[in-house]
């Protein structure tokens, strides 16, 4: 099964939660896993939502009775940070040094209320719990992976180690939950392949325990380094560090969703209300293994030496290009010129694109999305009087194709000092025999 994440509005962990919970057919068997953890004071619930007439689900993790909360500002009130507020924020640091809260490891983010009057986690403290609780080994796996990101983050945002970043309870909690929850959602919808789109970060500022930061918060940039990100007119924080400590972990390509034959969605709603539906869609189902989509690359090139232009065709192909070829064209001035060209998937249009521009000597390369309709490819290996040949196979929409590996074809022939087309033709006809 594949999983698509529709990111227009970010990500948030209890939004996140919701999306996949609905994509289970039995909720309530999770809401009772969860809530049969053991994570301290924590009880998970869902609740149906509304977001601009579209209806889905919102979970609440309370902790304690108590659920946190963020608090946007305006870019005003950002910019204007009080002498006051920022004294007291000193203060806090200088008496509070070894009780850094962490400004967003919780799900609604930044609450200030309740500073004092909770126990602190450490980072181990967290990792601990985690280790403790209940759940297939994968789960634990996947939820210390997204807490090494969130820590590593923090830390570096803080200039801490790991060690010495401190979570509050409340924020602590949440958090937990929201991990541990959403890596369990995955490991039961049991997908093979989870892709998302560009995430939509927000824009303006938010408030937290270390005073007014610009949204994307310093931790949620620092996460998300490498993936694409947009901001735009919605004023608020959209990405918290949990959404894209989950995305960042789970997601193995950003972009636009591939051909999907979809067999359920589900809808995951935020707390806040914006002129645009708040919320996380998540798309269940299956990929038309007959399509795919690759990027083409290419460059002209008029002033590099055959051999050089041959070293580079190596490298990418060394470098896991799809395709590289080479074609002959007349440029300005009646100038013979050679145009190289690089095929390979939409992720790696970033890597390929500088490879170009580093080894040869062009200024700029092309880019073009090209959707291919293709057949499903195998490989299996046939007997012959001159050793075992493997044979590569594609099929699909009632075609089948085979050829023997040239490779193997010519070590046989050399090893047993016959024509490489004798070998290659029985590979051939035992292949048509087995079929």
């Amino acid at each position: 099964m594949k999983l698509y994440l529709e990111c227009n509005m970010g990500a948030a962990g209890d939004m996140l939660m919701a999306a996949l919970l609905e994509l289970l057919p039995d909720r309530q068997k999770f809401l009772d896993r969860m809530n049969g953890l053991g994570i301290p004071g924590v009880r998970v619930e869902c609740v149906p939502a509304v977001k601009c007439g579209i209806t889905g689900s919102h979970v609440n993790v309370f902790v304690n009775g108590e659920e946190e909360t963020v608090q946007d500002v305006s870019v005003a009130a950002g910019a204007e940070l009080s002498i006051k507020e920022e004294h007291e924020h000193r203060h806090q640091e200088h008496h509070d040094h070894e009780h850094c809260h962490d400004h967003h490891d919780h799900e609604h983010g930044h609450g200030e209320g309740h500073v004092h009057a909770h126990h602190h986690f450490s980072y181990a403290d967290v990792c601990g719990l985690i280790q403790s609780l209940d759940l297939p080994a994968q789960v634990k796996s996947d939820a210390l992976a997204v807490y090494e990101q969130i820590g590593t983050a923090e830390s570096k945002v803080h200039g801490m180690t790991m060690d010495q970043i401190h979570f509050h309870e409340v924020g602590s909690m949440d958090a937990v939950a929201d991990v541990v929850g959403c890596c369990l959602l995955i490991h039961m919808l049991g997908a093979d392949e989870i892709s998302a789109s560009p995430v939509h970060v927000g824009s303006g500022f938010v408030r937290c325990a270390h005073g007014i930061l610009p949204v994307p918060a310093p931790a949620t940039a620092h996460i998300l380094e490498g993936v694409p990100i947009y901001s735009g007119k919605i004023k608020g924080e959209l990405c918290t560090p949990t959404g894209a400590a989950l995305l960042r972990h789970f997601v193995g390509r950003f972009g636009e969703m591939k051909p999907m034959r979809v067999k359920k969605i589900g809808c995951g709603m935020g707390t806040k209300d914006f002129e645009a539906a708040n919320c996380i869609r998540a798309f269940l189902g299956e990929t038309d293994d007959s399509r795919d989509e690759v990027t083409q690359i290419s460059c002209n090139l008029d002033d590099m030496t055959p051999e050089a232009i041959g070293y580079t065709t190596e490298l990418l192909l060394k470098s896991g290009a799809l395709d590289v070829f080479v074609t002959p064209i007349q440029m300005k001035k009646n100038r013979p010129a050679s145009m190289l060209t690089c095929l390979c998937s939409t992720e790696d249009e970033e890597k390929f694109s500088q490879l170009l521009l580093l080894h040869t000597t062009t200024l700029g390369v092309r880019t073009i999305s090209c959707r291919r309709n293709i057949l499903h490819r195998s490989c299996g290996t046939v007997e012959t009087k001159f050793g075992p040949v493997r044979v590569k196979r594609a099929q699909g929409s009632g075609i089948r194709k085979s050829k023997p590996e040239y490779e193997d074809v010519k070590a046989a022939a050399e090893k047993c000092g016959v024509p490489f087309d004798e070998v290659y033709r029985q590979a051939a006809a035992q292949d048509e025999k087995e079929d």
